[in-house]
């Protein structure tokens, strides 16, 4: 079974749901969850715009500025799903996401993908940490109050986005690093006291591009006990469009291995194939239902059935205890 530390449904439920539709996980992803074992989520709140989806500039809440409002406007939508689907619940702990698969339901927990929304407020950091907000990227990829993101001028966290750092561990969140510019990376590793993950980032020794993570990183990473999530995202696999395969994907996990140990390595597939065309997966992993591929690569590979377990599930798991 496979726990995926970064899933962006949240978009597709939000998309759904204001054009009428109700049920979106029942009617359009359980299914496939199943299928590829998927037994557990982060959901992820992302309110950018980017990538190449149109959404959120087809609708009332397109300004830069109405950032907060398409949060607000997510929130609600991620509500009302979780009231009509018995199949899922909502967790805070890695206690209730076990009593969830006990009573066969895949658990989700929430992670924001970027604190833009947040302005300069950051006691809107204690709201979605009671709303059971777990894991928290400062950024998407812009630059906002609190740090630079991957695709922004390399300014670094500000002072704000050092008081952010220190306010999420308080309250529980994890921080995330997976979006950072490199020197905003280094800035939160300074900042933070505990554990971090990059939820959905790659190894740039074998594919170089900005959203992949250098092996000091990946050891930084591993130093603060933290986990990395395999990112399936076709872009971040490999530069050669014919070798950008779940093969390949399973070669950055043993680059990770190498450099970190197998507890520092998880599943952060970051499907999002339903925002349309340029958002493929790589071939052989292209959307949920096809996860356990990448754990048959890892077999073949040689790793034992508890290695693929950790990487499947446990050591996130860990960190969200």
């Amino acid at each position: 079974m496979v726990f995926d530390a970064h899933s962006d449904l949240l978009y597709d439920v939000t998309c759904r749901r204001l054009a009428g539709e109700s049920r979106v996980l029942e009617r359009y992803h359980l299914a496939r969850l199943r299928r590829g074992g998927v037994e557990g989520l982060v959901l992820s709140l992302w309110t950018g715009i980017g990538q190449g989806q149109t959404f959120w500039r087809d609708t009332a809440w397109a300004a830069p500025e109405a950032a907060p409002q398409r949060l607000e406007v997510m929130l609600a939508c991620a509500r009302e799903e979780m009231a009509e689907c018995g199949e899922v619940r909502l967790v805070r702990t890695a206690a209730e996401a076990a009593e969830a698969r006990a009573a066969e339901q895949i658990y989700v927990f929430l992670g924001v993908e970027g604190l833009a929304p947040l302005g300069t407020d950051l006691s809107g950091l204690d709201r979605l940490a009671a709303l059971g907000v777990r894991t928290a990227m400062l950024t998407w990829n812009e630059s906002n109050a609190l740090a630079a993101g991957a695709g922004a001028p390399d300014t670094g966290l500000t002072a704000l986005g050092r008081q952010a750092v220190g306010r999420m561990e308080r309250l529980g969140m994890v921080p995330d690093v997976s979006h950072l510019g490199e020197k905003s990376f280094w800035d939160l590793l300074e900042a933070a006291q505990g554990p971090v993950i990059a939820s959905h980032s790659n190894c740039r020794a074998l594919c170089d591009v900005r959203r992949n993570l250098t092996d000091d990183q990946l050891r930084a990473i591993r130093d603060r006990g933290g986990v990395v999530g395999l990112n399936s995202y076709h872009g971040f696999v490999h530069a050669d469009r014919e070798r950008q395969t779940v093969e390949t994907l399973a070669r950055h996990a043993a680059r990770m291995i190498e450099v970190m140990g197998v507890e520092h390595v998880g599943c952060g597939f970051d499907f999002c194939h339903f925002m349309g065309p340029g958002n493929e997966s790589a071939e052989g992993v292209e959307d949920a239902g096809q996860v356990r591929n990448l754990l048959d690569c890892l077999e073949r590979m040689g790793l034992t059935a508890r290695e693929r377990t950790l990487i499947a599930r446990e050591n996130f798991l860990r960190l969200l205890g």
